[in-house]
């Protein structure tokens, strides 16, 4: 039978316990260095939040991302624009059903009038067969040109329409330069922007814009439509879109752009989204943009430099597709021309 082994402890020489100690204590100064050196950059990357905050407007550079704030808040995201554009969407259509519970004018000379102001013709046809659905369509592709055109492509900063032409001006100037200074002016410059539109300016927008419509839908003391309702809406949707910080990610120095499928044009499904079946989509006809009741939305941004590429290139992402319908779902009863050919 064999005996079991004695285990005998293994034991260091105290030469060795010094050396391994010594080599400890040096390695726990180095990680307290490298501590330290971590905390001060912490503390300059603090300190240099603090100051974009500062040059934005904002209060704070540590803002969480949750939602959207009117003015140097947090990120402007597909979930922000989409709740927001839904919320302006719905103002739209109660102003045009609003129209039409208390017209100003007989729905045919509504109807006229959008046209004239939507294609040009003028007055040259009165139709007397005007439609609910119709009128009420065109009504929201005229307010949908309005916001587009006069609200989100146009700077409102300030309550004078020369004012906001030229801030406009200085960042499309800015932007083909520098996306990122263009940026920071952006936001700076709304972060001191007007909390809400003056009525005067509401109104020049709209002559300025549809001024046969203008004339009949006269504003008055109660806003029995709601139309300052639709542009107070509007200016919040824009400067959601244009005052969004440097916290808002890489993204952050494109530009939002709004756009309007005109009437008779052609239906891309990259640029339009149908809010009713298309019967002569579906038979593989031609179908063209009956009304637009909502505008899509582009984002702007610069591409970088490289082979083939010219600096001040911009690449333009369809963020949100046009809310359309086609003519056959409209159901128009008269056929409209369609739009002349761009220049070369």
């Amino acid at each position: 039978m064999t005996a079991p082994s004695i285990h005998t402890p293994d034991h260091v020489s105290g030469e060795q316990y010094r050396y391994a100690l010594t080599n400890f204590a040096i390695a726990h100064q180095k990680v307290e260095e490298q501590r330290g050196q971590l905390e001060e950059q912490e503390r300059q990357i603090a300190r240099l939040h603090a100051r974009i905050a500062a040059l934005e407007g904002s209060t704070t550079g540590t803002q969480p991302l949750t939602g959207p704030r009117i003015a140097g808040g947090s990120s402007v995201d597909d979930f922000s624009i989409k709740n927001t554009a839904s919320q302006l969407e719905r103002t739209i259509n109660r102003w045009a059903s609003e129209v039409l519970r208390i017209p100003p004018a007989p729905p045919a000379v509504l109807q006229d009038a959008a046209l004239a102001d939507l294609t040009g013709a003028g007055d040259s046809v009165l139709y007397t067969d005007a439609r609910p659905m119709m009128v009420q369509s065109l009504l929201r592709h005229a307010m949908s040109e309005v916001i587009s055109d006069g609200i989100i492509n146009c700077l409102i900063v300030t309550s004078s329409a020369e004012a906001n032409i030229q801030l406009t001006r200085i960042h499309e100037h800015l932007f083909s330069r520098d996306p990122t200074v263009a940026a920071v002016w952006r936001r700076q410059t709304f972060s001191a922007a007007v909390e809400n539109i003056a009525p005067e300016t509401t109104r020049m927008i709209f002559e300025e814009h549809v001024p046969s419509l203008a004339a009949l839908l006269s504003d008055s003391p109660d806003d029995p439509l709601g139309t300052r309702v639709v542009f107070e809406d509007a200016y919040k949707f824009s400067r959601m879109l244009h005052g969004a910080p440097a916290t808002a990610g890489p993204g952050a120095d494109a530009f939002y752009r709004s756009f309007v499928p005109e009437l008779a044009s052609t239906l891309y499904p990259r640029q339009v989204e149908l809010v009713k079946r298309c019967r002569r989509s579906e038979r593989g006809e031609l179908d063209r943009v009956g009304a637009t009741i909502f505008p899509g939305l582009v984002k702007v941004s610069h591409t970088p430099t490289g082979p083939g590429i010219a600096s001040g290139d911009t690449t333009q992402t369809v963020v949100r597709r046009a809310q359309v319908i086609c003519e056959c779902a409209l159901e128009a009863s008269v056929s409209l021309p369609p739009p002349p050919l761009p220049s070369v």
